[in-house]
């Protein structure tokens, strides 16, 4: 166990527990003659217990003191997932419904069903380490690669903020790789693409893509939220079309994402139960063994120490308060003394008869 003290001065009184076990616990008391009483195990087990309380409830109220915790520590486990960059889409258009409209009360936009839904994922993905990533107009930064479910669920929780008009899924992408690149962690690494459209990536961006990808392979999902009426990803083009970029944006990322030799799949969802398959096919298929780090928090021992001595002090002055006390001219303070007094007489008439007996 790690335990430590946040003072460890008091150490230093730690000799003062013995003070219970050199004095007595109870009042001394004098008595005519104990000859004829026989020994009593129960009552030195007792006054054993006793003393033994005594130096418990120093020691408890030293530890409490002097702050007694478990260090905070760091255990490696073995589990079930991967590292995941979620990038999501904050378009403008992600806050419309697949049918293209505003949201209303009856029907959510894209971004909400698919907040709710990746809230779901992350939840029932135990060993899972997750980071979050956002694009519009440029590539933003929500939150590194962390095993802290509470901020990656808050920091999802944010895409369903009011977006901007446009689409750069080049940078993000590049951001997202960054973030894996950053981190140090031997480990199955996936980038969950969340998007409604697609724009052109200029040369110069799909070049470095293709060397972050290179020095750090990494699983590619696109989860394409496809607006009613919107060009398709497996779509071929329609007569009359050029089968371009500028044309055919969604096309032809498809394109690229696929030549860039990485484990890739791409998942057209045109409604939330659409989305809600999706995701749970990616749960699938990120089901790779995991070492990680989990990290102990700090744990407080104070209040359990205060309790201790406050239970020990408790059964100590319960003892104290059962006693049967003599006044000086000898006679009981306590109902029953009369008793008490009796018995003592009886077994001092019992000596002296064995005594003269015995002469």
């Amino acid at each position: 166990m790690n335990l430590a003290l946040t003072y460890p001065w008091v150490l230093a009184l730690i000799p003062l527990a013995l003070l219970p076990l050199a004095f007595a616990i109870q009042r001394r008391q004098g008595y005519p003659s104990l000859a004829g009483v026989e020994p009593d195990g129960l009552s030195r087990a007792v006054d054993i217990g006793l003393h033994l309380l005594g130096a418990l409830a120093i020691l408890s109220l030293l530890a409490a003191i002097g702050g007694l915790h478990l260090k905070g520590q760091t255990v490696e486990r073995v589990g079930e997932g991967s590292h995941v960059v979620l990038l999501l889409d904050r378009s403008s258009s992600m806050d419309e419904t697949f049918a293209g409209k505003q949201a209303t009360e009856t029907e959510a936009s894209k971004s909400s069903v698919a907040r709710e839904l990746m809230r779901e994922f992350i939840n029932r993905r135990d060993h899972d380490r997750f980071g979050v990533a956002a694009f519009s107009t440029m590539a933003m930064p929500v939150l590194p690669i962390t095993s802290h479910k509470d901020a990656v669920l808050g920091a999802v929780d944010a895409i369903t903020r009011p977006g901007l008009a446009y689409t750069n899924v080049g940078q993000g992408l590049a951001l997202a790789l960054s973030m894996h690149e950053a981190d140090p962690t031997a480990a199955s690494r996936a980038i969950l693409l969340v998007s409604d459209g697609a724009a052109v990536i200029d040369r110069r961006v799909q070049e470095r893509l293709r060397e972050q990808i290179a020095k750090r392979p990494v699983n590619l999902y696109w989860l394409y939220l496809r607006t009613a009426g919107a060009p398709g990803i497996f779509d071929p083009p329609r007569e009359g079309v050029p089968d371009t970029p500028q044309a055919m944006p969604e096309r032809h990322l498809n394109l690229f994402f696929q030549s860039l030799k990485v484990p890739y799949r791409a998942f057209e969802a045109e409604n939330p139960e659409a989305i809600a398959d999706a995701i749970e096919e990616i749960d699938k298929l990120e089901r790779n063994p995991i070492r990680y780090q989990e990290r102990i928090p700090e744990i407080d021992l104070s209040d359990l120490a205060y309790g201790i001595a406050a239970a020990t002090l408790l059964l100590l002055l319960l003892a104290k308060l059962a006693e049967v006390r003599l006044e000086t001219g000898g006679a009981l303070t306590r109902s029953g003394a009369a008793g008490t007094v009796a018995a003592t007489r009886q077994a001092t008439d019992n000596e002296t008869k064995r005594l003269k007996e015995a002469a």
